[in-house]
Order: structure tokens, then sequence, then C-alpha cells
């Protein structure tokens, strides 16, 4: 999309805000026009947060991936390899700091290995945005147990921080890819939302078409992004966050109890009116007619085809454990830190510093306090919608 449509399409949505907003002074609807009108960090996606945290409270993802799991090792069995004895690149787009990456690496290695024996070289690129926990995840591959590199001599890491809607590695180089829980993050928030945090429950129907339009290009540049780094005969699998056929996007009660908490924080003076209204969740749950339209006419998009698509609920472990034990703090308290590992760091470049700094993290320490809070006075299994699939590049052959 050229910048000038793009700009045009933000201003639409921002005169949409202004016309919802009747009711707030005028000098929090020109401040919302500026921040949605003019290019700032509140439009952009945060790392998950750092040191160790994404590791500690990523188990809810853990769960759901593994589904995919035995996708990659179908792909890895079937993906075209290089001519020996040219190592084979596989690429971990959205590794965050690696604890959730270690098995599906681990499986793709074993299902390699089958076909290129133990002495060939396996290169594992892990990607994410450039202020990612880099440091956290090079610990995880050196320390964790599970790591891939414990017993294979010819496994090799590295990682790459920059954003995967840019292209990541070299033309033709990657054989297998695999991204867990990141494609649903957009590149930016299109604009504001005038009732939420989260586009999928917003009553605003222009907002969630803004943010619609966002997510197909979005999607169409991530797929061909892709398809320029993976070789003829490679594979990519990708399990994200879905809205299912029902039109669930799910975790209805988090999603309540997140914006119920900075709405009090709100009448509380512990945030400002303007700074929740910046607060955008830049993260969409696509519908199975939203992953497959750049394939409808052709069945192709950038040369890629898609395979094995799924849409399907993952595990709720956290209720599960509940039911065990009967502990509601520790279910609130295990959704709560869910939310902050993922999008808290987001939420959070919305709020101004103070001179010392302390700020965004005294704001994430009261609203993981009032969610838990919340979450832990009326337990309740979440709905967690899921798309998984299995891209391929088509051969030179056939392109």
């Amino acid at each position: 999309m050229a910048p000038n449509q793009s700009l045009e399409r933000t201003r639409r949505c921002s005169d949409r805000f202004a016309a919802s907003t009747q009711g707030l002074d005028c000098c929090n609807i020109v401040a919302q026009k500026v921040a949605m009108t003019e290019p700032s960090k509140f439009h952009q996606p945060a790392p998950m947060e750092g040191r160790g945290a994404y590791n500690r409270s990523s188990f809810v993802q853990a769960a759901g991936s593994l589904p995919a799991v035995a996708l990659l090792e179908r792909a890895a069995h079937a993906v075209a390899l290089p001519p020996s004895p040219d190592p084979v690149f596989i690429a971990d787009y959205g590794s965050s700091e690696g604890h959730n990456s270690l098995p599906p690496m681990a499986a793709a290695i074993r299902a390699l290995r089958e076909r290129v024996g133990h002495e060939r070289a396996i290169f594992i690129f892990h990607t994410d945005l450039p202020d990612n926990d880099f440091t956290a995840l090079f610990q995880t591959l050196a320390n964790a147990p599970n790591s891939y590199l414990r017993n294979d001599l010819a496994a090799f890491a590295a990682a790459v921080g920059r954003s995967y809607y840019e292209q990541i590695l070299p033309a033709s180089s990657v054989t297998l890819g695999w991204s867990a829980w990141a494609v649903q993050w957009l590149s930016r928030a299109p604009c504001a939302i005038p009732d939420q945090v989260q586009v999928a429950y917003s009553h605003d129907a222009a907002t969630r078409s803004v943010f619609a339009e966002q997510a197909a290009e979005d999607w169409r540049t991530f797929l061909a992004m892709r398809s320029r780094e993976l070789c003829f005969g490679g594979r990519l699998v990708v399990l994200t966050m879905a809205t299912d056929d029902n039109g669930d996007f799910g975790y209805r009660p988090v999603v309540d109890a997140l914006y119920g908490t900075l709405t009090d924080m709100v009448d509380r003076g512990l945030i400002q009116t303007e700074e929740l209204h910046r607060m955008v969740i830049p993260t969409f749950g696509r519908t199975r007619a939203q992953f497959l339209e750049p394939f409808a006419k052709s069945g192709r998009c950038a040369d890629l085809s898609i395979e094995d698509f799924e849409l399907f609920h993952g595990e709720d472990r956290i209720w599960n454990e509940f039911e065990a034990s009967g502990d509601a703090q520790a279910f609130g308290a295990q959704w709560a830190a869910f939310c902050r590992a993922s999008v808290f760091p987001t939420l959070a470049t919305s709020v101004d510093n103070t001179p010392d700094d302390t700020r965004p993290a005294r704001f994430m320490d009261q609203l993981e306090a009032g969610m838990t809070e919340r979450l832990s006075a009326a337990p309740v299994r979440m709905t967690i919608p899921l798309a998984q699939m299995t891209l391929v590049k088509a051969n030179a052959s056939a392109s």
C-alpha cells in the first residue's frame, strides 16, 4: 500500500473515532487524533517481557503449539533438501526467549537427521523484534535441559533481530520454517480503539474494519517475505491465534478483566484518560476465510500454497490446574502473568515516563494485581481459538 493510501486510511479511522467519542472533552479528542495520524511508538507492538518472564509465563502458548509440532515433523520428512553438503537452514519466526521453541526445533532436527545423517550441519535462526531479550534466548539455548544444542554437535544456533514483516534471511535459503503464536501480532495498530484495547471486543464497526484491512495487508506481506526466503520445495508451519467459525476470538473473561482493571486505574488516578485512549493491543484473530483469501484465486500466494489447514480450540492448562487444585488465586495469577508477559509491554508504551523511568514498571505491577483479583473472583475455562497450517513453496519446475 502506498504511504499516502495508508495515511488516508488512518485519517478515516481518526475521523470515525472522533465521531464515536462524543462527550469526551475536545482536548482528549485532539490528542487521540494526533496519536493516530502521526507515526509513533504507540502504533508498534513491543517485544514480550524480558528477563525470563515470557519463558516462565507462556505455558498456554506451549500447550497450544503441541498439535502443530506434528505438522512440523511431517514437513521435515517431506521438505526438499539442499544438495549435500550444504547446511540445512531452519527459521523460527517469533522466538521470544526461546523456551517454547525448544520442543519444535528438537522435533524438526530429529526428523531431518533421519534423512541427512548426524554429520551434516543444521542451522537454526531464531528471529524476533530488535528489542527482544536475545540474552535470555541464548541463555535458554545454552542451559535448558531440553536444548537441541546439548546432544547434537552439528546443530548451530543464531538470532536475527528484525520484524517478520520484512525479509529476514537471504533469498531461497530456508528449508524449513516454524512460527508459533506470532502472526496474530500486526505490524502496527492502524488506529486507536474507542471502547476497548482489543479490537475483537470493540463495538465500533468502523474500527474493526480498519483492523481487518491491516490484518489482510500484513498476512499478505508475511507470506511474500517467507516466499522470498524459502527454498523451492521448502515448507513453513504456522500456528497462530484465530477467530473460530462461530466468530469467537476467545479469552473474553481475560479481556474483560484487563479492560476493567484499566478503567478502574483511570478512576483511581493511577493512569490518565488520554493514556488509556492510546492503549491498543495490536493483535488480530483472523477467520478461516481471512487466512485462505490470498490463495483463493489460483491456489497460490507468492509461490506459496497452503495445506493441512485447521481451526481448533487449544487446551486451557490454567483451567485444568484450577480444576485439580481449586486454587482460584493461582488461576487468576497465572492468567494475569500470561497477559503481563505478552501484552503488558505494548500497553506500557502508552504510559508517560517519570524522570526516573519507573512508572511503566509500576503500571504493569498494578495492572497485574488488578487482573489477578478480578479473575480469581470468578474462574472460568477460556476459549482459545487457534489456526495451524503448512505453507509450501512450489518447486522450480512448477513455478
